[in-house]
């Protein structure tokens, strides 16, 4: 490459080296309530499936239910894959409020549902809102946050998500309680809820830049260095000392053009071990979290007698282990390191996992000590789900950064997840313990088999910058 057409830049060495402070707190806040908004719909749909089933305008079955929960995942699929080709091409900051206001739409929409039909559209819609935030939203915050507490930050802020299904439990206790509300008018609140804690986030993300590694990867480093200057002035002001920049510059070369061409190459000719770890992690924790996550309101009421307005007591703990898991094992992710870390999280969710549902089969469980042991099982697949979104994250170049993760999110959920609730409504609708159980011990061996193929693939990507980890395709 002509050496005249290179550019210099300090930006991602500026970035990685800011110490801690409300700027990063406020990325956090802003843009990992993506998270939470989607922990709040799912679980709004898990604990009204009931009530959903005695609405008098809906009156859905228990396949219709498992069916508006694939929906939900085929919009998100779609949606991941629109809005990520659109955030790699047009910034982050863009698709923030685009993607969010989708959201915010469609759900409010899914409150005024009238039939089957119209219900199962707007939780489509609602989905593609969510899947288009994952794309934009994960690359944002990996590329704003310092290389040595990526790995914690991103765990936590994705383990987040069960802050919303602990929120959405509680809120479908109060909502479906017929004393205070009743269920068919809570259920319809209860996904509305949704839509005002969007507005409050809209309003947030104004106080947030564009990403400075998307501004230098498309032509515009000084803008880049200009975004930079006013993050350390941020930082600064908060009574932080800036410590010195290590490390040199980076090169970069004329802006590549993203193609699929190039995305396929990228994946499947320099990166294909990198590419087979990603839909193997994706896929597996995508099936053990759609299938059972969205069913188990259904599992609850049908094998334990659970009333439909208790059911959010019983997914309130199951909420606090899968929040516990990543906050608590995320640092280890830095210091341990990611390799060892996803086999052991992986691993252990799914041997647990199997032994949950052999448990099930015998029927030595009832509702308290089913929760529990989920509970278990999900604080360490909860920090193994993250992790997977995590790899995909940071193992490739900068250029296709937010394609890349919709891509995997799309193909991982696509394998593991659209199915999966659609099946196992199937399986409950049986009535059979033995046929529900095989679908457990289907996703254990997922799980294990994920934890297997990273020992072999797995990327030691702890601390290390994200161009370091995989150097952008217009480097120089």
């Amino acid at each position: 490459m002509n050496t005249d057409l290179r550019t210099f830049t300090d930006v991602p060495a500026r970035l990685d080296r800011l110490p801690w402070s409300g700027f990063h707190r406020l990325v956090v806040v802003a843009l990992g309530i993506t998270w939470i908004l989607d922990g709040l719909e799912v679980t709004l749909a898990g604990s009204v499936a009931a009530a959903l089933q005695t609405s008098p305008r809906l009156q859905l079955t228990a396949e219709q239910v498992g069916l508006t929960g694939s929906a939900y995942l085929a919009g998100a699929v779609l949606g991941a894959l629109f809005f990520g080709h659109l955030t790699d091409r047009l910034g982050r900051k863009k698709l923030f409020n685009v993607t969010l206001g989708v959201y915010l739409v469609a759900t409010a929409l899914t409150a005024l549902s009238w039939d089957f039909y119209s219900f199962l559209l707007f939780r489509f819609l609602t989905g593609a809102g969510i899947g288009g935030e994952y794309s934009a939203i994960n690359s944002a915050i990996q590329e704003l946050i310092p290389a040595r507490l990526r790995g914690r930050i991103d765990l936590a802020i994705n383990g987040s998500f069960w802050l919303g299904a602990a929120g959405g439990a509680l809120l479908s206790v109060m909502l479906l309680d017929p004393e205070l509300v009743g269920p068919d008018l809570g259920w319809r609140l209860a996904f509305g809820s949704g839509a005002v804690l969007g507005l409050v986030i809209l309003y947030l993300r104004r106080f947030l830049p564009e990403s400075p590694r998307w501004l230098m990867i498309h032509g515009q480093p000084g803008e880049a260095a200009r975004v930079v200057g006013e993050i350390e002035a941020r930082v600064a002001a908060g009574g932080h000392v800036l410590p010195a920049t290590s490390g040199s510059n980076l090169a970069l070369g004329p802006a590549h053009r993203v193609t699929m061409v190039s995305v396929a190459r990228t994946l499947l000719r320099q990166y294909p071990g990198r590419t087979t770890l990603g839909l193997v992690l994706m896929a597996a924790q995508a099936f053990v979290y759609n299938a059972i996550f969205f069913t188990y309101a259904l599992v609850l009421s049908r094998f334990y007698g659970v009333q439909a307005d208790a059911v959010g007591l019983y997914i309130l703990p199951f909420a606090i282990g899968n929040f516990l898991g990543p906050l608590m094992l995320g640092p280890l992710f830095d210091t341990l390191g990611r390799k060892s870390m996803i086999f052991i999280t992986y691993a252990v969710s799914g041997l647990l996992l199997a032994v949950t549902g052999l448990l099930f089969d015998m029927g030595l469980l009832d509702a308290t000590t089913q929760t529990a042991m989920w509970s278990i099982v999900f604080f360490f697949a909860s920090a193994a789900a993250s992790a997977a979104y995590l790899t995909v994250g940071e193992c490739f170049p900068l250029e296709i950064r937010a394609l890349t993760i919709a891509l995997f999110y799309a193909f991982g959920t696509l394998l593991g997840g659209v199915g999966g609730p659609w099946l196992f409504g199937v399986l409950i609708a049986s009535e059979s313990p033995r046929e529900i159980v095989m679908g457990y011990l289907l996703g254990a061996a997922l799980m294990i088999i994920a934890a297997l193929v990273t020992l072999k693939l797995g990327v030691k990507a702890e601390c290390r910058p994200l161009e370091e980890v995989a150097p952008p395709l217009s480097g120089g």
